[in-house]
């Protein structure tokens, strides 16, 4: 055994196999705030240093990522959660560090208060406050694999290990601690770029959510606030403490894939035709088909006065006093009143609801019997698809229409599984494809039973299930009491249409109430085009 650089009793041979070990340590590692901090704390141990401070150059300046001094018992920024408040170091070569990055050169300093060679205010003021007494310097520059400098370390102050002076950095030292910091730029360039890479799907994924809840200002920003929920709600999960699902715990990967099915569980909106998506009414198409109705029962009873009107000119022409009121005023007075109340049963029934009773569909029925004539034909007073509109005994939709509207998960199905979702994304399609389906076996659009559907899927349709019932945007709907809501959730449930335990869990722990205080909070980043 040879006595180390850094004396330390590890031979050269010990410390290029502990200079592999952190290689691999700080690869590993892809929180950039933990990484800085792992990258300080190996490169004092490498040099004994007392303390140390890591820069990262951004826009020309030196900024402050990591502070340490076991001294003084300090350790601010990285995963400390301890903000730096230090302004950022311009680059200018009085500065120590500046210098080291500007011409790339590792600079060692045996004692900062002798040099004449660079401004050392800064560690003077430093020491002035703290009672520290900076000696020992050795700062080397962080290149990439391009030979850009992308940041400094800064060690300050070796300890010797038998006598605990502060002695000089050793000469031989350098390259051990020069290579750890091209280790560690690379590192840290690694860690930047799947951290930009990420927020940069994120971004995506959250304007294509944007854009899918821009196609119907009825929607409400329904997949935000359903993305936000399911990750809301797997939070809750994963404190529960008793009950059925206490021993359910999602890994952070685990809630990234909740999360990405979130923002994705209604990506196939994008292939649902407007006019249905933004059915207001049960007879909108482009426009409200009222205005046609209306248009064309107001045409009828022009027609009708007009007749009345011909048979009474011909009746007094053919005898004196033939002017005067006759039979066919009182029917034409009948016929103009179940005009008028044929348009009132129609603007009636065109507006959604939750419950459409048996004798409006029959008074309905009675209208579209109702004829006209219309060069030469007779046609009804109402056609068989405004019938069938009109009949709509819930919401907006035809049974046609509904299909249509359901068939945006089998789209959101195809459309992610075109997209690469590997590793620990595997099951962004399932969960997000799944939020339709009920644990009875009677959803869409598979018909999945209990079995075949993962808490995490369960999670979603919870999430989505409560968005569309607490919707104040709703055309086909009033707006629901917490009341009202918690009760349909509690009803379907007990029909084993969604997890009973999970939902208990929710309820019990406020979790419904508790997204809806913070809602504000946690939508602060959400893109909205509204």
């Amino acid at each position: 055994m040879t006595l180390s650089a850094n004396g330390s009793g590890e031979s050269f041979r010990d410390q290029a196999k502990r200079l592999i070990e952190i290689a691999i340590s700080l690869s590993a590692e892809l929180r950039l705030d933990v990484l800085l901090e792992r990258i300080l704390v190996h490169a004092r141990d490498l040099t004994l240093a007392d303390a140390g401070t890591l820069y990262l150059l951004k826009d020309g300046q030196l900024h402050f990522e990591i502070l340490q001094n076991a001294t003084l018992g300090i350790a601010l920024g990285g995963a400390t959660g301890k903000p730096i408040l230090l302004d950022p170091v311009h680059l200018v070569r009085s500065n120590v560090c500046a210098y080291a990055a500007i011409l790339g050169q590792t600079v060692s300093i045996e004692d900062v208060y002798s040099s004449r060679k660079f401004d050392f205010s800064g560690p003077r003021i430093y020491d002035r406050k703290t009672g520290y007494r900076s000696t020992s310097m050795l700062v080397v520059p962080m290149k990439n694999h391009e030979g850009n400098v992308i940041g400094v370390l800064q060690l300050l102050n070796a300890i010797d290990p038998g006598s605990r002076a502060v002695i000089p950095f050793r000469p031989d030292l350098t390259a051990l601690v020069e290579a750890l910091a091209s280790l560690a730029a690379v590192a840290i360039e690694n860690a930047t770029l799947i951290r930009e890479t990420k927020d940069l799907f994120h971004s995506l994924v959250k304007v294509l959510a944007a854009a899918i809840d821009a196609k119907s200002h009825h929607t409400g920003n329904h997949v935000q606030r359903v993305a936000l929920l399911n990750t809301f709600l797997a939070q809750t999960v994963n404190r529960a403490t008793e009950g059925p699902l206490r021993e359910v715990t999602f890994s952070e990967k685990q809630m990234e894939e909740i999360y990405i099915a979130g923002w994705l569980h209604d990506i196939g909106k994008i292939t649902t035709p407007v006019n249905v998506m933004n059915k207001s009414t049960k007879l909108e198409t482009i426009v409200d088909r009222i205005v046609l109705i209306e248009t064309r029962f107001r045409l009828i009873a022009e027609r009708l006065v007009n007749d009345a009107l011909r048979r009474k000119l011909a009746r007094a022409a053919g005898s004196p006093g033939g002017e005067e009121a006759g039979p066919e005023d009182e029917e034409l007075a009948r016929s103009l009143g179940r005009i008028d109340a044929a348009i009132g049963l129609v603007r009636a029934c065109n507006q959604p609801g939750e419950f459409m009773n048996q004798a409006a569909v029959d008074g309905l029925n009675e209208v579209a019997r109702a004829t006209f004539e219309l060069d030469g034909r007779f046609e009804p007073y109402l056609t068989g698809d405004e019938l069938e509109n009109l009949c709509i005994r819930r919401g907006t939709l035809t049974e046609a229409e509904r299909l249509v509207m359901q068939e945006h998960i089998n789209w959101t199905i195809k459309l992610l599984t075109h997209i690469p979702c590997k590793g620990y994304l595997a099951n962004v399609p399932l969960y997000a494809g799944q939020h339709h389906e009920k644990l009875n076996g009677k959803g869409y659009p598979a018909g999945a039973t209990a079995a075949d559907i993962p808490i995490q899927s369960r999670i979603l349709a919870i999430a989505d299930f409560y968005e569309a019932l607490s919707a104040k945007d709703r055309p086909y709907k009033k707006p629901m009491t917490f009341e009202q809501i918690t009760a349909i959730l509690k009803e379907s449930a007990a029909r084993n249409e969604i997890d009973p335990d999970l939902l208990d869990l929710i309820i019990r722990e406020g979790a419904f109430e508790a997204f809806e205080r913070e809602f504000e909070t946690l939508a602060r980043d959400v893109i909205s085009f509204r």
